[in-house]
């Protein structure tokens, strides 16, 4: 699902007082990991996972893999932590158009 700028927004102001749900430590992404993962987008659909580690870059393809592997959209990083969406059929989230 591509997010435009205003449902970014939106979702970005929706996420501010979560707590990440999920933690990636020095194993990084592994199958129970993403298991987590998969539980929390189903439950909460807007989720902050925080990625342990130095590297910017690999933050970035880890972002990417779970992006491709749960089919959520990345809304945003900071710093050390992602926040994904996906949206379920009865979505609590009322998305603006366009």
């Amino acid at each position: 699902m591509q997010l435009s700028n205003k449902q970014k927004q939106y979702l970005k102001a929706e996420a501010h007082p979560l707590k990440a749900v999920v933690m990636l430590g020095n194993n990084g992404l592994t199958e129970g990991v993403m298991a987590e993962i998969d539980l929390a987008l189903a439950h909460h659909e807007l989720i902050k996972v925080k990625i342990l580690g130095e590297d910017k870059a690999e933050r970035q393809l880890i972002c990417d893999a779970i992006c491709r592997e749960s089919g959520a959209s990345l809304v945003q990083i900071i710093g050390k932590v992602a926040i994904f969406f996906l949206p379920s059929e009865e979505s609590k989230f009322s998305l603006p158009k366009g």
